[in-house]
């Protein structure tokens, strides 16, 4: 049985594991927030580029010391949808969705078996890409299905507890991730329990735009100016009620 954790406790635990990516991305470098945006559209197209999507649904990238992944489809030759916010969600083949499915409301509880990573763009060699790899959480990894993670709704309660704590006047940005929310309302609900193995839906490529950009968050000024790339499935949702707002 798949332990479930609250999204923010895993959240703070996955700030700790950051890796260098193997391009030595120079995060000194400021740009403008016009720099900022094409440097991000510009980077997830060549990430898009550089992986596929493995047996199971996981972003994979494709290994240049053997042949065995030449067949694979890169994810920029998915039928891909990007919103004006500059957020792409890519969804799996129709036999992989949900069906029918459980439509999920704005303030719906959800359960994520997920992979969430995110990057600095930066110019490395003349080429934009994204480096600094940081992981944000892992189902994966842990084995954990994320429940009701703060990026996606964060309680009325939380925020409140927060400011009378700190004596701050934070909203719901402060935590959720904007990009993240408008890209889920393209998929639907699978009724699984928390047992059941995965087999990844999909995937939503947030810009740093339209996840923290430059503003202060809970998660830490390390999150300022990063992408984030969302691998998940979606286990089931409920309606949320009115003691868990």
């Amino acid at each position: 049985m798949k332990k479930i954790l609250l999204g923010i406790a895993l959240s703070v635990v996955a700030l700790q594991s950051c890796k260098k990516d193997d391009d030595e991305v120079d995060t000194t470098v400021v740009l403008t927030v016009d720099e900022q945006k094409t440097y991000d559209d510009e980077a997830a197209k060549d990430f898009m580029t550089k992986n596929y999507i493995n047996s199971k649904g996981v972003i994979t990238a494709f290994d240049s010391t053997t042949d065995t992944d030449d067949n694979e489809k890169k994810l920029i030759d998915y039928d891909y949808v990007t919103l004006p916010s500059g957020v792409i969600y890519i969804k799996r083949e129709d036999s992989l969705q949900p069906n029918p499915g459980k439509q999920i409301g704005t303030k719906d509880v959800v359960s994520l078996f997920q992979v969430v990573k995110s990057y600095v763009s930066a110019k490395v060699d003349d080429k934009i890409v994204f480096g600094s790899e940081s992981t944000f959480a892992s189902s994966v990894a842990s084995g954990n299905v994320i429940r009701d993670p703060a990026y996606y709704y964060v309680k009325q309660s939380v925020i409140d507890a927060y400011n009378t704590a700190n004596s701050t006047t934070i909203g719901r940005s402060f935590y959720e991730i904007e990009g993240f929310q408008e890209g889920l309302k393209y998929f639907k609900s699978f009724d699984l329990d928390d047992s059941a193995n995965y087999n990844m839906q999909g995937i939503i490529i947030v810009p740093s735009r339209a996840a923290f950009a430059r503003d202060n968050n809970f998660y830490g000024t390390s999150y300022n100016n990063r992408s984030f790339v969302f691998n998940f499935q979606i286990y089931n949702t409920r309606e949320r009620l009115s003691t868990e707002n």
